[in-house]
């Protein structure tokens, strides 16, 4: 990459974050009780009275954090796929890892009973679970793009209808509460949940940041990768595992939102132009475009919050359909 690349990346990189904030500030700020900019920046430093310190800080922080932190890692994780697979379609959605988290989830709540942290911890499990069956099916003997994607497609179907038959078995009320976790959602997040996505992006973006050049040189084939000295079944393995940790994560933290993993990392290349995964530019913005779609769920019918993987799964449905017609579109060309 260029000088003048590298620095188109770190100002829309740039630029995004500041967008991130300021999307951040407003759905602080907004609600049933609403606070202006001004206000909301005095109370996050300490000032405001203690009915604002109480709003900003116990009820609206904590799940803005948990929006920043969860479509940092969805976006990022899905940069990595897209990378491994060199196809835009590659994202957790497609490629089964989010299924699996959710039959993870599931199986805490329907055959154990569970809770917040048991269905934290069974998404998890399941997405380590699923990321290790699918890269012993699709990689043996070397690994390419397209066999991930036949993998993941199949493996994805399959646990969509064990999600089904997990949901029948369960009763009403665990049905209900397992639902709105499918769906996606951040209602009534707290710290706790902010942390499991924060933790995951603290970990493992350093070691992502590692790989970047890697992975840029591995979108140019393996035989090309191997010849600018990439180890590339270290650096794909390495890669996968990240991307699959941080999937999970999200999924924990929220469910199973949808299409953010899919979308930001591609919006991110249409913004700076540049080549390779642009790892930075599409965690910022997978940040932006959560945050964002979570104060669009709360404010679109007022006196009803939606869950915000409706809001992202109509966004993100629409741009994959546009994605596609504009691939069938240039391959009649």
């Amino acid at each position: 990459m260029t000088a003048r690349a590298r620095l188109r990346v770190a100002g829309v990189s740039a630029a995004l974050a500041v967008a991130a904030i300021v999307v951040a500030l407003v759905a602080i700020g907004s609600g049933d009780y609403p606070m202006s900019l001004p206000d909301v920046v005095r109370t996050l430093f300490g000032g405001g009275s203690p009915a604002d310190a109480f709003i900003v800080r116990e009820l609206r922080l904590p799940r803005v954090v948990t929006a920043l932190a969860t479509g940092g890692a969805l976006a990022l994780a899905g940069a990595l796929f897209q990378s491994l697979v060199r196809n835009p379609l590659g994202s957790p959605d497609v490629l089964g890892f989010t299924q699996g988290s959710a039959t993870g989830g599931l199986l805490a709540v329907v055959a154990l009973g569970g809770g917040t942290t048991a269905v934290a911890a069974g998404s998890v499990l399941s997405a380590i679970a699923t990321g290790t069956a699918i890269y012993l099916l699709a990689w043996r003997g070397g690994g390419h793009g397209h066999r991930l994607i036949l993998v993941g497609i199949g493996v994805a179907g399959i646990l969509t209808g064990v999600n089904s038959y997990l949901l029948t078995r369960a009763n009403i009320v665990d049905a209900a509460r397992a639902v709105l976790w499918l769906t996606g959602s951040l209602d009534g997040r707290g710290w706790g949940h902010a942390a499991v996505a924060g933790g995951a992006l603290v970990l493992l973006t350093p070691v992502v940041a590692v790989l970047g050049r890697a992975l840029a040189n591995l979108e140019l084939g393996d035989d090309p990768a191997r010849a600018l000295g990439v180890h590339v079944g270290a650096v794909r393995l390495t890669a996968l595992a990240c991307a699959v940790l941080l999937a999970a994560a999200a999924s924990a933290a929220a469910g199973p939102v949808l299409f953010v993993a899919l979308t930001a990392p591609q919006l991110a290349r249409r913004l700076t132009g540049a080549s390779g995964p642009n790892l930075l530019p599409s965690l910022v913005l997978g940040a932006a475009l959560l945050t964002g779609a979570d104060v669009l769920a709360q404010r679109l019918f007022p006196g009803h919050q939606l869950p915000v993987g409706v809001v992202t799964g109509l966004l993100g449905g629409g741009y994959l359909v546009l994605l596609l017609a504009r691939t069938a579109r240039r391959a009649r060309v």
